[in-house]
């Protein structure tokens, strides 16, 4: 698909829809497996039929972004590994940041099948339609609404820091490691100017965080 006359889609549509299924959590009456199936599929559908010519995964530095990916994954649980009372803060426990939805009975209580489909999600889907918009659409886009006329990686410190606090945000009550996870790949976009780094990167970070919700039952990371 070509579109000429509004750049932007490619790269922002398939976040909206990723926005809209986590408002419509729990809402669908779908079971689990199903719901999340969906998801993985229509996000997947999207990606190909609208972002894929904006999509690259090619990376100039594969093992940095590896490591960079398994950084952040350390700085997610360290906090709470230090002190297991730091989530319950009132700085993360508020009606600003609010709580991560979970199905009745929580994670633990899906079947396996539901699982799969939030590991997939969490590591094939997610880490490209956010770091389209992110990294690839908005860090241009607040420079210059004609995003197409700047590279990927321009650094301006506006930009750079406002990219970092919004995806902070989206992260709820996990927003100060949101927060630093934003500026370590707003830092790598601009040091490998790299769509694919940053895919790769943030692929790690979930994939970690998901091998670590699935092997310790650390559910509140999903």
């Amino acid at each position: 698909m070509k579109f000429k006359k509004n750049p932007s889609l490619p790269y922002v549509l398939p976040f909206g829809v990723f926005l809209l299924f986590l408002a419509l959590s729990a809402k669908t009456g779908l079971r689990p497996e199903i719901e999340y199936g969906l998801r993985v599929t229509i996000l997947s559908l999207l990606l190909w039929f609208v972002s894929r010519r904006v999509i690259s995964f090619k990376t100039v530095s594969t093992w940095g972004s590896i490591l960079l990916g398994a950084a952040v994954f350390l700085m997610w649980i360290g906090p709470d590994l230090v002190s297991p009372a730091w989530r319950q803060h009132w700085v993360f426990q508020n009606p600003i940041a609010g709580s991560a939805h979970q199905p009745p009975g929580g994670y633990a209580s899906l079947p396996a099948s539901a699982l799969f489909f939030r590991a997939l999600r969490a590591v094939a889907v997610v880490p490209i339609v956010e770091e389209l918009f992110w990294r690839a659409w908005l860090m241009r886009w607040l420079v210059k609404p004609d995003f197409q006329s700047i590279p990927l990686g321009f650094f301006e410190r506006q930009s750079f820091a406002l990219t970092a606090v919004l995806f902070g945000l989206e992260h709820g009550a996990y927003w100060e490691v949101g927060l630093g996870s934003g500026i370590a790949y707003n830092w790598w976009m601009v040091r490998t100017r790299s769509l694919g780094d940053c895919i790769l990167a943030h692929a790690v970070t979930n994939a970690c965080l998901s091998a670590y919700v699935l092997l310790a039952s650390k559910w509140q990371y999903w």
